[in-house]
C-alpha cells in the first residue's frame, strides 16, 4: 500500500499544494486531475522520489520515503510526459539497454513479451520511425522491466491516436486487476479518467474538474 500523509510543497514563497493525504491499495488506479500549474507533475515527481516535500510523509509497503529511499525506488516506475528513448536504436536495442540499467534482470524473450503485452510489435524497427502511440507503448514497456508495484504515469496517452490510447488504457486495467499494480496517472481526458480510475484526486482551485467529476459518482478527493 502507498500511504501519503499531509503532503505540502512550495517553491520559495509560492505554495504548490498543501496537506494532501490519500492511500492507494494494490489493484487500484488513481487519476490525478487539475488545471495546469496545480501541482500534478510535482506530486508525481515527489512520489517518484525525485523531489522532496516541505512537510508530510510517504510510505510504500511501510518503507519510509526519507529513510528507505533506495529500497523504495526498487518498487517504483515513473514515466514522465516527455518520451525518454534512444531514437536511433531499435525497439529491441532500447529494451536491452534499459534492462542493463535495471536491478531486476530479464532475458530477451521476456523483454519481447513485455512489448507484446502493450501491443507493440515493432521489435526490429528504429524508434524514430515509430508513431507517437508506439513510442508511448515502448516508454511504458521500459518502465515495467523491473516489475514495479507502483506505476506513476504523467500524461501517458498525450497526443496519440484513439486506438493506442484504448490499448494502453486496457493494459493498465489488466495490470491493476490481474497483477495487483498500484497506478497513479495524470490526464486531461476526463472520459479516460472516469472510465479507468477507481478514485480521482483533484488538485487546485478551479471548480471545472470538480463539477464534471461529481456527476460521475466516482470517489473524489479534492485538495
Amino acid at each position: 500500500m502507498l500511504s501519503v500523509e499531509s503532503l505540502s510543497k512550495s517553491y520559495g514563497k509560492k505554495e504548490i499544494f498543501k496537506d494532501i493525504s490519500f492511500s492507494v491499495q494494490p489493484g487500484n488506479i488513481i487519476g490525478l486531475v487539475g488545471e495546469n500549474g496545480a501541482g500534478k507533475s510535482t506530486l508525481l515527481s515527489i512520489l517518484a522520489t525525485l523531489q522532496s516535500p516541505e512537510k508530510g510523509s510517504i510510505a510504500l509497503f511501510e518503507l519510509d520515503y526519507k529513510s528507505k529511499k533506495r529500497e523504495v525506488r526498487k518498487h517504483i516506475a515513473f514515466v514522465p510526459q516527455d518520451i525518454a528513448l534512444w531514437e536511433d536504436l531499435t525497439v529491441e536495442e532500447n529494451m536491452m539497454f534499459f534492462e542493463k540499467l535495471s536491478w531486476k534482470k530479464k532475458g530477451k524473450e521476456e523483454l519481447k513479451q513485455l512489448c507484446s503485452n502493450v501491443k507493440l510489435d515493432r521489435w526490429n524497427e528504429r524508434v524514430k520511425t515509430l508513431s507517437g502511440g508506439m513510442k508511448r507503448k515502448l516508454n511504458l514497456a521500459v518502465s515495467l522491466i523491473h516489475d514495479p508495484e507502483l506505476l506513476l504515469l504523467d500524461e501517458p496517452t498525450a497526443g496519440i491516436d484513439l486506438k493506442s490510447r484504448k490499448e494502453i488504457g486496457n493494459y493498465l486495467k489488466k495490470l491493476a486487476l490481474e497483477n495487483g499494480k498500484m497506478i497513479i496517472y495524470t490526464s486531461h481526458d476526463m472520459d479516460e479518467i472516469t472510465n479507468l480510475c477507481d478514485q480521482i484526486i483533484c488538485i487546485g482551485e478551479d471548480p471545472f474538474y470538480q463539477e464534471i467529476l461529481t456527476e460521475t459518482g466516482k470517489n473524489i478527493l479534492s485538495f
